[in-house]
């Protein structure tokens, strides 16, 4: 993968990726997003191809994004004292 589609799929996924401010089936998000990530990733000339070829199924790599945001923001909710000032 070239580093311009691990760029942008970085980019895309830091932006994209966040736990959804309201109650969401995270299979049915992730395959939202793989999609939009997939049109965005073609009107910026990277083939999808290219980037599944480095990371697997992308629908795959957002899903578990998701989960990892969701429990992340589950955790903060139950100790918000553990969170770091930056």
């Amino acid at each position: 993968m070239s580093e311009h589609a691990i760029e942008f799929l970085q980019e895309w996924i830091d932006e994209k990726c966040q736990c959804p401010a309201t109650p969401v089936r995270i299979e049915e998000h992730a395959e939202t997003l793989a999609r939009e990530c997939a049109a965005k990733a073609a009107e910026v000339g990277i083939a999808l191809e290219d980037i599944q070829e480095e990371v697997g199924d992308i629908q795959d790599l957002i899903a578990s994004r998701l989960e990892d945001a969701v429990e992340a923001a589950n955790d903060e909710r139950e100790d918000p004292g553990t969170k770091r000032s930056a």
